[in-house]
Order: C-alpha cells, then sequence, then structure tokens
C-alpha cells in the first residue's frame, strides 16, 4: 500500500507542476498578471482605461472663460456692487443708522456696566 500512495503522490506533484506551468506560460502569452496565492492586488484598476477624457466632453464649450467682452461685463458688474453697497452706507451714515466706531458697540457698552 506504501507503494501506490508514494505513485499517487508523484502523480500528484507531477501534475500540479505541470498545471502551474501551463498556467505560468497561459499568463506570459495573453498578458495576464500571475496571482497564485489570491491576496489582493491594485492591477485590476489600473488595467481600466482612464475616463477623464468622456467625462470632460460632456460638459459643454464655456465661452465665459475666453471671451473678454463677458469678463469685463462680469468685473464691471463687482465694481457697480461695491459702488452700491457704499452709496447706501454712506446714506445710513448721513441718517445716524451707520456702523458704530470702532470699541462703541453694543459689546462695548456692556462690558462698562
Amino acid at each position: 500500500m506504501s507503494v501506490r500512495t508514494g505513485f499517487g503522490s508523484l502523480k500528484n506533484v507531477l501534475a500540479e507542476a505541470a498545471i502551474k506551468g501551463v498556467t505560468e506560460a497561459r499568463a506570459r502569452i495573453f498578458g495576464q498578471v500571475l496571482n497564485p496565492t489570491g491576496q489582493r492586488s491594485p492591477h485590476k484598476l489600473l488595467r481600466k482605461k482612464l475616463i477623464g477624457d468622456k467625462v470632460a466632453a460632456w460638459y459643454p464649450y464655456d465661452i465665459n472663460k475666453d471671451d473678454p467682452l463677458v469678463m469685463a461685463r462680469k468685473e464691471q458688474d463687482c465694481i457697480d456692487d461695491t459702488r452700491r453697497r457704499l452709496n447706501k452706507l454712506e446714506m445710513l451714515k448721513r441718517r445716524g443708522k451707520g456702523p458704530p466706531k470702532k470699541g462703541q458697540g453694543k459689546r462695548a457698552k456692556k462690558s462698562n456696566r
């Protein structure tokens, strides 16, 4: 019986070696990554195609970035908003409703009590 077991184990060793050689050859031929231990590998993620160009193609071309007239209009609107805000503050100050001077607000008055 020990003889048969010896032949059986030798047969198994040879079969495993042949299978291992075949899988290595197949991996080399088809450009696959051999992972006999089955550990996690980033190869699957790195194999995927990059999708940056496809995602960028979904969004239309933005004319605001290149058109100088549009940019000038935005800057002018910003300046106009600032002017409006300053005019409003000036009107409030003339009526006595503007912001208090530094150190004269409610918080300063509370601490004097």
